[in-house]
């Protein structure tokens, strides 16, 4: 029996190629990090400085937009957005 699947791959340009190739994957919907090395290392140096200071709870209202981008630079950073929100506080404090 002759598959229904579509030959495409001799209609595709490299770029789609790839692209094809890449979903076929098994790695396909592996999330993958764009933080590089020494963005990580900056971050957690932000972190350790802060770590051992006494922590105040704090609540505060920011626009959805605002937090939803927060958000998707974490999940960029591969950080937690809470992390991520107190490290900017941290660099804006401390200049």
């Amino acid at each position: 029996m002759m598959s229904k699947e579509p030959k495409i791959g001799k209609f595709l340009d490299d770029e789609e190629r790839e692209l094809h190739e890449a979903i076929e994957s098994e790695d396909y919907g592996v999330a993958k990090s764009f933080l590089t090395s020494e963005r990580k290392a900056e971050l957690q140096g932000y972190a350790r400085a802060t770590i051992n200071e006494k922590r105040v709870k704090v609540s505060l209202r920011v626009p959805e937009t605002d937090l939803a981008r927060l958000k998707a630079r974490a999940l960029r950073e591969g950080v937690p957005y809470q992390t991520l929100i107190n490290s900017i506080l941290h660099k804006e404090a401390v200049g």
